[in-house]
């Protein structure tokens, strides 16, 4: 066995751990920290078949924001852990019977893509459009790969996963009572004489003279 062999090894058995640790760790935030490591251990598999990419951007986009957000959002739920585990063993058997689909699935691609023998020989320098032999690199012949022949079930996850952005702003969306917000429709629409209204008023008068008042020249009868 040598070094790259027993390093597959190494990942894939801390990879299956975790995993499996994942879907049986009492505690959230401990299987969100479980999935984190299967991500990483993934992301070292992937290192050994030359897919540095792919390996960089798991690291980068899953584990450095994606996984870390949702680490965040985990905590900062008030979630009740024994309401959690109400109807476990009720839902036991599907559970098992959708594990073992997945299983089977994995086995048959497994074995079946594999026979062919040995891995491709990544060649060390290519040929460009030019003529001129260049260093070979495995991202752009990803980029070039996903958007030439991959082109249209690019596009078509790319539209899935809008709708699935936008369903989840949809059904999240409240609504404020004490928004101020304002309408653009009815902004638009908006008059003169909505904004302004003239009030005709009567023109100032002279000021009413003032009779004096009556004196009281009634003296009081003296006692």
């Amino acid at each position: 066995m040598d070094v790259k062999t027993g390093f597959f090894y190494m990942f894939a058995l801390v990879m299956l751990f975790s995993a499996f640790r994942v879907i049986t760790a009492r505690n959230p935030v401990h299987a969100v920290l479980f999935l984190m490591l299967t991500f990483s251990q993934a992301a070292g598999v992937w290192l050994l078949l030359k897919a540095e990419f792919l390996a960089i951007a798991l690291v980068l986009v899953y584990l450095g924001a994606v996984m870390v957000l949702f680490l965040f959002v985990v905590m900062m739920l008030d979630i009740h852990i024994d309401s959690l585990r109400q109807g476990f063993w009720r839902h036991l058997p599907l559970a098992l019977g959708i594990g073992g689909l997945i299983s089977l699935e994995m086995a048959m691609v497994l074995f079946g893509g594999f026979r062919t023998g040995d891995a491709p020989v990544v060649p060390e320098t290519v040929a460009n459009a030019a003529g001129q032999v260049v260093q070979y690199s495995n991202t752009k012949a990803l980029g070039t790969l996903l958007y030439t022949h991959y082109l249209y079930p690019i596009e078509i996850a790319a539209v899935l996963l809008l709708i699935a952005m936008v369903t989840a702003i949809a059904l999240t969306l409240r609504e404020r009572k004490d928004s101020k917000k304002i309408d653009p429709s009815m902004q638009v629409r908006v008059r003169a004489s909505d904004r302004l209204e003239l009030i005709k008023l009567a023109p100032t008068q002279a000021p009413q003279p003032v009779e004096p008042e009556a004196e009281a020249t009634t003296e009081e009868p003296k006692k």
